[in-house]
């Protein structure tokens, strides 16, 4: 099973909104077939892995690390290729949330006179598919909020200066947290202020979609993120008309949400249904407070530089409104603090998808549905 996890990292995010997933077929001690999932209209990792078995996968044993489908969509049911290849026994480590899926699959390979076995490493697995349980639970994508700030907190100076809070090696970590989510997030000051691209500029060639939110539409029309030709602006139904034409011309997708302000849920919702489940919040200072009020941010990397700004007018890291009480303050589990560069990376989550749903994701989506 350890080794069908690492097979299901190979998809990077190409399966979203699918879910990672990796499958080894075995027999006698013998690999005979790996697979995992390219993404949607592609072979699932079972089907993959058993067209390499060929026959060999008779009576052999297949690992996979979600619960096998059993439905027809864009691809045949795993549960149909796996009885037509013959394997003896499924093992599997999370059952999945899908509604079409739900322990279905599970239940037609034993009717089968198959052996099942499952649960086997189903923290790992479902650690590994965060994104999706979340999605499959709430609609939502899974949100990681990355700061950039000094020991006392501050992202710029009260003249505006925010280049460069952190050294090079700190951004180039950062780089890889955008290459790691099909989205970056930002509002419209941040634009205006940096005129960031958005873009890793590491590794390969990768382009995530570039979102901003930005009520009366001021995103310049020559701004990088505008140039990217991956870009969606968010505004407020109020915004001038013109404004969202030229921006559509210039090749940017405008979406027009109701209210002076963008709703962030039906924004990320959005997203979600457009199959991006994976979004990085850059801020500033009033974006990452917003996401944090409403309690929206799963995931934080938060980049300490040893450095130190003051002054009250200086920008803090997190606007918005903040909690009243201490013991109302958000507070990061499992956290991890590592060197990056001369600053300090600490990370950790906000919400607890993986543990919720290693036991009995089935029950938890129905339950966070209602």
């Amino acid at each position: 099973m350890q080794q069908a996890l690492a097979l299901a990292h190979r998809s990077g995010l190409l399966p979203y909104p699918n879910p990672w997933v990796g499958a080894l077929v075995v027999k006698g001690g013998r690999v005979l077939g790996r697979g995992w999932h390219l993404g949607p209209g592609t072979d699932h990792a079972e089907v993959m892995a058993l067209t390499q078995a060929g026959t060999g996968a008779r009576g052999a044993t297949l690992y996979v690390t979600l619960e096998p489908c059993c439905h027809w969509g864009r691809t045949p049911p795993c549960t149909e290729a796996i009885l037509r290849a013959g394997v003896r026994e499924v093992v599997f480590a999370l059952r999945d949330p899908n509604p079409e899926v739900a322990g279905r699959g599970l239940r037609i390979l034993r009717s089968r006179g198959l052996r099942v076995t499952n649960g086997v490493l189903a923290d790992r697995a479902a650690a590994a598919n965060e994104a999706y349980l979340k999605y499959r639970a709430t609609g939502l994508p899974f949100v990681t909020a990355k700061v950039a700030a000094t020991l006392d907190g501050k992202i710029a100076t009260r003249k505006g200066e925010s280049k460069w809070i952190t050294d090079e090696a700190a951004r180039q970590r950062a780089h890889h947290l955008r290459r790691e989510n099909q989205a970056v997030l930002v509002g419209v000051n941040t634009v205006l202020a940096d005129n960031p691209n958005l873009g890793p500029r590491c590794g390969p060639k990768f382009e995530p979609w570039r979102v901003v939110l930005d009520s009366k539409l001021r995103t310049p029309l020559r701004s990088q993120v505008v140039g990217s030709g991956r870009c969606i602006v968010a505004c407020s139904a109020n915004a001038v008309r013109a404004n969202y034409l030229r921006l559509e011309r210039a090749g940017a997708r405008v979406w027009r949400f109701h209210g002076r302000r963008v709703p962030l849920r039906p924004l990320l919702k959005r997203l979600a249904e457009e199959g991006i489940l994976a979004v990085l919040v850059e801020g500033g200072s009033e974006t990452h407070g917003s996401f944090f009020d409403q309690e929206l941010v799963d995931r934080v990397f938060w980049f300490v530089a040893p450095a130190i700004i003051g002054s009250s007018r200086s920008l803090s890291a997190v606007g918005g409104r903040g909690v009243e009480r201490l013991a109302d303050a958000r507070r990061l589990r499992d956290a991890q603090v590592e060197p990056a560069g001369n600053s300090w990376l600490i990370h950790g989550n906000l919400s607890r998808w993986a543990l919720k749903f290693c036991h009995d994701p089935v029950a938890t989506a129905a339950a966070a549905r209602r």
